[in-house]
């Protein structure tokens, strides 16, 4: 047998099985899941006011947690602590989902409050 049919005989027995532990590890860049939150806080606002700059988010990740900061712009008037609550349990759950870190906290800033069109006109405001 030449060395050319060892290789062959080789790769014809299939794929080889190799232990989880011997696999290695994906590692998925924090600017990545600063980006899945900022989509999940974009969810969880929508829609947004029409002159409102898009949700962002800045994220401290050690081991398995993750800490965010996400930055908002919301319409006025509304309820705004429930808007912040369905923007940190939007975050929570798509995170943990599909980068499977435990969120330890998610402090929502609001940026800037947009007054609602209706309410303006009907005061006779403009801007």
């Amino acid at each position: 047998m030449t060395p050319v049919d060892t290789v062959a005989g080789e790769l014809g027995r299939g794929p080889a099985v190799v232990t989880p532990g011997e696999r290695g590890a994906t590692r998925i860049a924090d600017r990545v899941i600063a980006k899945i939150a900022s989509r999940a806080a974009r969810e969880a606002v929508e829609p947004l006011p029409p002159d409102a700059a898009a949700p962002h988010a800045t994220v401290v990740v050690h081991h398995d947690t993750a800490r965010f900061r996400v930055h908002v712009e919301l319409d006025y008037p509304g309820d705004l602590g429930e808007r912040c609550a369905r923007v940190r349990r939007r975050v929570t759950e798509r995170v943990t989902d599909l980068v499977d870190l435990h969120v330890t906290e998610v402090v929502v800033q609001v940026e800037r409050l947009h007054l609602a069109a209706a309410l303006g006109a009907a005061r006779g405001r403009t801007r």
